[in-house]
């Protein structure tokens, strides 16, 4: 099984191409952490992928750090950065853990669709907590356990999932329930101020958590 930059190096071109499975979702939600910004706010996205979400909230804050641990994505984000004309995001290459994201303190830091890839999410949070300023916001978005009433297509990606893993066609993934990733967050010193899930189903938990 391959480690993770190696899998989404590979996939970066492919995942610069595709569609958001649900744009409703992602605009609500997008609208919603714009909510939470302000125009002087030093901002870090966590596994920003080819940088697409930090572009559109630029004009909303100081400066985006985005980061994430595929080479490959940044590049696409720093080609699409400068076809937009846009000098206040930083792209840079680190996982969660790493040195290059630097050490805050930031206003906000932002992990969307992220958490459930992570082999260790209780360690992220508390990095992201010694990241913040007191009073700062973690704003996430993850996909949780998906409950009843999905369809059968999803059901059978979850069945071949570990085999698709182990071919390298898949990513690691660890399907949290809600009430443990919320109790996840408050445990490291957080206080949930908004959640909801968008889109529901497969339930993809968009948390805003302020660092108490």
């Amino acid at each position: 099984m391959q480690n993770a930059a190696s899998f989404w190096n590979k996939a970066a071109q492919k995942y610069a191409k595709s569609e958001i499975s649900d744009m409703d979702a992602y605009t609500y939600t997008l609208g919603r952490t714009r909510s939470y910004l302000s125009s002087n706010d030093q901002v870090l996205e966590l596994g920003c992928g080819t940088g697409s979400t930090a572009l559109l909230l630029a004009g909303n804050v100081g400066h985006i750090t985005a980061s994430d641990l595929s080479e490959n994505m940044l590049k696409v984000g720093t080609e699409k950065a400068a076809g937009q004309e846009i000098s206040n995001v930083t792209f840079v290459q680190s996982d969660v853990m790493g040195s290059a994201i630097g050490e805050g303190p930031y206003d906000a830091v932002m992990a969307f669709n992220l958490l459930h890839l992570l082999e260790d999410p209780k360690g992220a949070i508390q990095r992201v907590g010694g990241l913040l300023k007191p009073g700062g916001l973690f704003i996430s978005k993850t996909v949780c356990t998906p409950g009843a009433g999905l369809p059968f297509k999803f059901w059978l990606i979850l069945m071949v999932l570990p085999i698709m893993q182990w071919l390298g066609k898949a990513p690691y993934v660890n399907f949290m329930e809600i009430e443990e990733l919320e109790a996840m967050i408050r445990a490291e010193g957080f206080e949930i101020m908004e959640a909801g899930n968008y889109p529901a189903a497969p339930p993809s938990r968009y948390i805003v958590a302020k660092r108490l």
